[in-house]
């Protein structure tokens, strides 16, 4: 039997703490490289689930301005129809009254002209929307005459927006007769109205 010197046993026991130590060093290394693994796979997973909800976000936010653009779009344009159509009405009531007005003075006959003989006042609105004008008629002939004026009333444009006819029954020479022209519908805006045609008979 081989009998070991008491130094040579010493040195083998020393040797194995070293041992014992390098291993577990190794294996913490491994641990914290897997931990670091985890970590930046953790970090990666949830940059790329913020990106994907910045990106639903802007999609989102794309949509409704998308939406908002359109429905302004479509309100504009329902607006200007509906400005359009008005104001065709408002055109056609405006031809059909004036068409209509001078059809009634055309039907006189053997009638002078009597654009001397008529004042007209200023426009005012009644209390139901209407415009009215205060007409004065008079009479400058030396014999009793009738009248019939034909009244045009005129937007801050210019544009004849209704028309309407007045008649005077027989006044006496040197008389002077009162009358209101009053619109056939309410009219918007500055109006002014002026004498178009006015006969005596």
């Amino acid at each position: 039997m081989v009998r070991q010197s008491p130094r040579a046993a010493h040195r083998r026991a020393a040797r194995r703490p070293r041992t014992s130590a390098a291993l577990l060093a190794g294996v913490t290394l491994l641990g914290a490289a897997g931990a670091a693994g985890c970590s930046s796979s953790a970090s990666s997973t949830a940059s790329s689930a913020a990106s994907s909800a910045g990106a639903v976000a802007q999609s989102l936010a794309s949509a409704a301005q998308s939406a908002a653009q359109s429905l302004a779009s479509q309100a504009a344009s329902a607006g200007a129809s509906a400005a359009s159509g008005l104001s065709s009405e408002a055109a056609a009531a405006a031809a059909s009254a004036q068409a209509a007005a001078s059809s009634a003075v055309a039907g006189i006959q053997g009638g002078f002209d009597a654009s001397g003989d008529v004042t007209l006042g200023s426009v005012l609105t009644a209390s139901d929307g209407r415009s009215e004008v205060p007409v004065a008629v008079t009479n400058h002939q030396t014999d009793s005459n009738r009248y019939t004026v034909e009244i045009t009333f005129k937007d801050s444009s210019d544009s004849v927006v209704d028309a309407v006819v007045v008649n005077i029954p027989t006044l006496a020479a040197g008389q002077t007769a009162h009358a209101t022209a009053r619109s056939n519908r309410s009219l918007t805006g500055p109006v002014t109205a002026s004498v178009d045609v006015a006969l005596r008979y």
